[in-house]
């Protein structure tokens, strides 16, 4: 604690908390925010006040999706978003009067989360280890299996990648250390995630490329074998190969028969990404991969925006869903398809909040990775390369945890004192 300088301890202590408690129910992160704020009332002081205008910016977008509740479809949902979007307002509101972070402070928060994302991720593979010993079933080594519903496979991809990046870059590893990435990397490689492997794999090699430095033989040798390590483990391991064969079968070619996709039919046809964006109607036993339900989306998306004067305003936070079961009905798709919403974060602050949403958003994905990269945080550039390219993919502000996991990394990155060193 004697490296805590000019930061209130029990600020630091439950900053820690919040992000540790990511992966359990929404509950325990509400408490652990509502303590953070609460202990640091005594900071809202004029005296303490800061003009960040990188701070500014997620408030905005806050106070936007809490105007979109005068022109709502849906007021009950969009009353029930802001409640979940609190955060945007909170976190900030209070990083703009706490003192700054020393890089020390930073690194204490980072640590503590990385080795408690450790213990989640072997408290899972264990209890995977004795799920199998009963059932001799190895899906439960992967993706959905070996993770609860809640948080799931693609937030915990993403908790966990964070932790393995900051193991990445400490430059001198204890054999702790080690062995904790060692773990999250083979956590995060069961977990199959084909968008966070393929992020993951982009940056380490962006790493060991442009930020360590090891002589270049020595950074191409490193490159290369994590490459082969990489397309061997997912050429050997059936499991992992499937699902990323799936999406180059969606990707090149038409009318693919499978009778493992879904249990409601014996046979379904999976629907390539040239089907998903040019078929008027879709047959009951179709089936969307992850990259064609993505380019589905899109489609519907522009379809609203020609149908819907929606472009400026948006349908409101959190009202888009009906207008997507509309669209699930109208084209015929299997009926579970109505409960997905736009599996893409741009697009959905487009959708809901309209076009000044969705410039807000670019700006703190931009502002974010702009800070990163003039400071030369390779931690820093991680998160923020992986919060621009998983918005590709994901709706990540839908879900409590996820609006937590960024505004809490946002508010710590570009608030921090980056004049000290980065310790080792």
């Amino acid at each position: 604690m004697k490296k805590l300088k000019n930061f209130n301890t029990y600020s630091v202590m439950l900053l820690c908390l919040s992000l540790i408690v990511l992966p359990l129910k929404n509950i325990f992160v509400s408490i652990a925010l509502i303590l953070f704020t609460v202990i640091s009332l005594p900071s809202f002081k004029k005296e303490n006040f800061k003009n960040s205008k990188k701070l500014y910016i997620p408030i905005l977008f806050f106070f936007l999706m809490l105007a979109s509740l005068l022109w709502t479809i849906n007021f009950e949902s969009s009353l029930f978003g802001i409640q979940k979007q609190l955060p945007f307002l909170v976190i900030p509101l209070t990083f703009l009067f706490l003192p700054k972070l020393s890089k020390q402070s930073l690194d204490l928060v980072f640590k503590t989360y990385s080795f408690s994302m450790v213990l989640f991720s072997l408290y899972y593979l264990i209890l995977a280890i004795f799920r199998y010993i009963e059932s001799q079933n190895t899906n439960f080594f992967f993706n959905k299996e070996l993770v609860p519903i809640d948080p799931g496979a693609i937030y915990m991809s993403v908790f966990a990648s964070f932790a393995l990046f900051y193991f990445i870059q400490i430059k001198k590893r204890s054999n702790l250390e080690n062995i904790g990435l060692n773990v999250l990397i083979i956590f995060v490689f069961l977990l199959s995630s084909k968008s966070i492997i393929s992020i993951d794999f982009l940056i380490i090699v962006c790493y060991y490329a442009f930020f360590t430095d090891i002589p270049k033989t020595t950074k191409a040798t490193t490159i290369i074998t994590v490459g082969l390590f990489l397309f061997l483990s997912i050429f050997f391991i059936k499991e992992v190969r499937e699902r990323f064969m799936i999406e180059y079968e969606t990707a090149f070619v038409d009318n693919t028969s499978d009778c493992s996709q879904n249990k409601q039919v014996q046979t379904v046809h999976i629907v390539s990404l040239k089907q998903a964006w040019n078929n008027k109607n879709f047959n009951q036993d179709d089936f969307f991969p992850g990259t064609a339900l993505r380019v589905y989306q899109v489609r519907i998306f522009t379809e609203m925006l020609k149908e819907q004067n929606i472009f400026f305003k948006g349908f409101g936070l959190e009202a888009s869903q009906n207008q997507i079961e509309l669209k699930t009905k109208q084209h015929n798709l299997f009926y579970d398809y109505r409960n997905y919403n736009f599996h893409n974060q741009y697009i959905q602050t487009f959708a809901e909040i309209g076009f000044f949403g969705f410039i807000i958003l670019l700006l703190l994905v931009s502002i974010n990775f702009r800070n990163a990269w003039i400071n030369k945080d390779f931690l820093h550039i991680a998160f923020s390369i992986t919060m621009i390219m998983l918005f590709l993919s994901e709706s990540f502000f839908c879900r409590q945890r996820g609006i937590v996991f960024f505004i809490v990394l946002y508010c710590l990155f570009n608030s921090s004192d980056k004049r000290e060193e980065q310790p080792t």
